[in-house]
């Protein structure tokens, strides 16, 4: 079993930055591919980014790339989440994901484990 918990959300100007953490506990952290995904009210969930257990992949969903940047430290079980730039649209609750393998899945259904989410607010 995985567990994921968030951390890192709140409330930001336009044009702010944030920095989400997801730590992970279980099995063999180096081994999951760990996605960001967010929800917004009335909205389906959206990929917005995903590591590969190495590091060396990454797949950044089109709204958000040059704007954040994912990252992990596999010795502290975390991935990091870096959010520049924000923007109002931004706004929604973030969920780290976690799937073991190599590929880095843009659906949420090919993820395993779930984090409970972090509330991810910015202001006009």
């Amino acid at each position: 079993q995985v567990q994921l918990v968030e951390s890192g959300g709140g409330l930001v100007q336009a044009g702010g930055s944030l920095r989400l953490s997801c730590g992970v506990s279980g099995r063999t952290f180096s081994r999951y591919v760990i996605a960001w995904f967010r929800q917004a009210p009335g909205k389906e969930r959206e990929f917005v980014v995903g590591i590969s257990w190495s590091g060396g992949r990454t797949d950044y969903g089109d709204s958000v790339k040059g704007r954040f940047t994912i990252s992990r430290d596999n010795a502290k079980n975390t991935v990091y989440l870096q959010m520049n730039s924000l923007k109002p649209e931004d706004t929604a609750v973030y969920y780290c994901a976690a799937v073991r393998g190599i590929s880095v899945y843009t659906g949420p259904h090919e993820y395993e484990y779930w984090g409970q989410g972090t509330q991810v607010t910015v202001s006009s």
